[in-house]
């Protein structure tokens, strides 16, 4: 005969059999559920697909487009003559007008316009001699430009290069992955599960987290993709920094012009008697190091990442580039098509100078980006996003639009 405490312990295991049973059955029936409202809506919605971006070669005379990784459409081109050479780089299409005329060229009509440079520089039909013989303009033939135009939105990529470029999957660490929070258990908390024996053999986290609905709220700008970019940026002036934590601290050092003057000279000294230093009024990089330990200073990371949706900046931060004073060419990460909810989504690369800077996926072991940082862009990212790292200055256009565009020629 059984003791109470056991009889006691097995009808405790049973009950909470039961309740994973039943939580188990819930999980289930809410599957089932979601299946079925899911099937009801794919015909109303259709699922997202992979990020549409193009691949110009002006070696080759050709234009690729790309359903993320897959080609699905290819064309003869004709590129700026010489003289008037098309720009190689990142592009976004800035524009879209069905009948445009040139207002540089004689009124020139340019059917099925999709205007990659507020310069001049435009996707559209004209003439294909077997050569280059535009004004800087990529020209394609009509029924190709008019398929391409029913295709394509504003702000799509448009990768132009000497030699031919190709898209190559890619995973790494630093790329952003969609930001998942934590399901919360409303009346058995983790603690409590992990505290109690019976509970953990009892009940599985997987039907539990089933059975529960995602925290996470939508992202109201899901179809809007981000645009990305890491550059270099200058180390401060030493003497500015210098001077401007003098002031900072009470020792007047004057104008922060980087001149080490009289103002600036009297103060420094002031300091040093302070510190108990040697009063010389001189600048050592003794000096400056005690000055920023003093005033708390903390050295700038040596890249700053921007960020764009729609054409307006949105976020920035400060990042690390291993190694900057070596090549880094310029690079274009694409994170392909996942869904709300989901915890990973993949990326592809794109190298738009070749061999400069040496392979794509390289390149991401030398960036370093915060944590804090890493994470808003978790939570910022959608379908589509691009991230261009590169060494080379990017223009910021006027006019209707603006994008990050990098000239790499």
């Amino acid at each position: 005969m059984l003791s109470n405490k056991f009889q006691n312990r097995n009808k405790s295991v049973g009950i909470l059999a039961g309740i994973a049973g039943a939580m188990l059955f819930t999980a289930s029936t809410l599957s089932g559920a979601v299946a079925r409202d899911t099937a009801a809506e794919v015909g109303a919605e259709p699922a997202t697909e992979p990020p549409l971006h193009m691949l110009v070669s002006l070696n080759e005379q050709n234009i690729k487009v790309y359903r993320g990784l897959d080609l699905i459409e290819t064309s003869p081109i004709s590129s700026g003559m010489r003289g008037h050479s098309t720009p190689t780089g990142v592009f976004s299409i800035l524009e879209k007008r069905r009948k445009h005329f040139s207002n540089l060229y004689d009124n020139a009509p340019m059917p099925f316009m999709q205007r990659l440079t507020w310069s001049g520089i435009a996707l559209h039909v004209g003439r294909l001699p077997g050569y280059p013989a535009s004004h800087g303009c990529i020209r394609l033939p009509r029924p190709f430009a008019k398929s391409l135009y029913s295709m394509t939105n504003r702000g799509m990529h448009v990768v132009v290069t000497r030699d031919p470029a190709e898209p190559r999957s890619v995973r790494h660490d630093v790329l952003p992955q969609p930001f998942v929070p934590e399901t919360a258990v409303a009346s058995l908390s983790g603690k409590t599960i992990e505290a109690d024996p019976v509970l953990r053999g009892a009940i599985q986290p997987a039907a539990i987290r089933a059975a529960l609905p995602v925290t996470q709220p939508d992202n109201p700008h899901f179809d809007r993709p981000l645009r990305m970019i890491i550059t270099p940026q200058r180390a401060p002036n030493p003497m500015k920094v210098m001077q401007r934590l003098l002031n900072r601290m009470g020792f007047d050092a004057g104008p922060v012009d980087g001149v080490v003057g009289r103002k600036t000279r009297a103060a420094i000294r002031l300091y040093q008697e302070g510190a108990e230093l040697p009063v010389t009024g001189r600048v050592t990089d003794a000096l400056v190091a005690r000055v920023q330990a003093d005033a708390g200073y903390v050295k700038p990371r040596n890249a700053i990442l921007r960020v764009r949706r729609k054409f307006h900046d949105i976020y920035s931060a400060q990042v690390t580039v291993k190694d900057i004073e070596q090549e880094i060419g310029t690079h274009v990460f694409t994170a392909l098509d996942f869904e709300q909810g989901d915890g990973a989504v993949d990326w592809m690369a794109v190298s738009a100078e070749g061999e400069r800077g040496g392979a794509s996926i390289d390149l991401l072991d030398r960036i370093e980006i915060p944590e804090k940082a890493a994470k808003e862009l978790s939570k910022m990212l959608t379908p589509g996003t691009s991230l261009t790292v590169t060494d080379r200055s990017f223009k910021r256009n006027t006019g209707l639009g603006t994008d990050f565009v990098v000239i790499t020629r």
